[in-house]
């Protein structure tokens, strides 16, 4: 039995991606994850603005900084530790270290200026470019079009300055997902992560401030890429990796029974650590073996061959859980 896939063309030993991270910030932490099982490893972001900023004034984007505007001191601070060409190196020193595929990442908001920044990425030797594209709606005068197409504006300048595979880390708030994940395969994105996780807040109601929820998913956020992966993997000619909410070997069975070609691990190597990518190879084999499968090709996108696994799947589950067909109500001594 083999766990080999293929991602953009990219041969992984395995379907598990170490997700940009902390986890995948250093060298030695990227060693770790190879020699814990990872497939391929996307590096630790590097934003925009590091690459465009001049050190001597304040970077000013307020789109990037969606409630907070402690953001943008951290990207000036960040920016003087850790710029443009120190991420070029730590892209060399990598490859140098590891022999899975090394994914860069680019945290951006528009398509100008840096895109040109995607060759020297390039040339640093990186075998593809993850972009996390982060539009937030902050004003109702932009339409979802205006958004839309300023993904696309992203997606073509960097296609024109690099010739590496490039995936986008997609937001589920699209008026139509599908069509906007079309759009972007037909600009030439070879791989979409479903779905990108956003910054979460919250509010102290004592302090009167807002707080920061919880960072880290769980592994019942992990429906909604499911519903997607599975609603999208049979009609687009891209490679789909799902992401948010994969926790055990059984989240990424799902996922690949879906139609996905790998999952993006993060989370859940913060809750169990790295070697906990052991125990989820491990179940993906006991589960072939137990299934007779010689390949994830044999499973994978098995529940898109049948027809009756799709929207109309969903709206009649929609309809039986609305009509209370789904849901028991809890039984109390609580009188009529």
């Amino acid at each position: 039995m083999k766990l080999n896939t293929t991602f953009m063309g990219l041969p992984l030993r395995n379907p598990l991606i170490v997700g940009s991270s902390t986890l995948t910030g250093t060298v030695k932490n990227v060693k770790k994850c190879e020699k814990k099982g990872a497939g391929a490893v996307v590096l630790k972001s590097l934003y925009e603005e590091q690459i465009t900023a001049d050190p001597d004034h304040l970077i000013q984007q307020e789109e990037m900084y969606q409630w907070y505007p402690e953001a943008i001191q951290h990207i000036n601070d960040i920016s003087k530790t850790g710029g443009k060409e120190d991420y070029l190196q730590f892209i060399r020193n990598c490859k140098k270290e590891v022999g899975i595929p090394v994914i860069a990442s680019i945290n951006c908001i528009t398509h100008e200026d840096w895109p040109k920044y995607a060759y020297d990425i390039e040339n640093a030797g990186a075998d593809a470019l993850e972009l996390n594209i982060s539009i937030f709606p902050k004003d109702d005068a932009i339409d979802s079009e205006t958004i839309e197409s300023q993904y696309l504006k992203i997606v073509q300048a960097v296609i024109k300055n690099c010739k590496l595979p490039i995936s986008i880390k997609l937001s589920p708030y699209f008026t139509n997902i599908r069509r906007m994940s079309s759009l972007l395969c037909h600009e030439g994105v070879q791989g979409l992560i479903l779905f990108n996780r956003f910054y979460r807040p919250d509010i102290d109601i004592f302090k009167l401030k807002m707080i920061a929820s919880d960072a880290l998913s769980g592994a019942e956020e992990m429906t909604q890429s499911l519903r997607w992966v599975g609603l999208l993997s049979r009609n687009l000619n891209c490679d789909l990796v799902a992401s948010t909410g994969v926790h055990d070997y059984k989240g990424a069975i799902k996922m690949i029974l879906a139609g996905a070609s790998a999952v993006q691990l993060c989370s859940v190597l913060y809750k169990q650590g790295m070697g906990y990518m052991k125990e989820i190879t491990d179940g993906l084999m006991s589960y072939m073996h137990y299934m007779n499968y010689n390949s994830l090709l044999d499973f994978k996108g098995e529940i898109n061959r049948d027809p009756y696994n799709t929207a109309t799947w969903e709206r009649i589950h929609f309809m039986k859980k609305t009509s209370g067909q789904m849901v028991s109500p809890i039984q109390t001594d609580d009188a009529d």
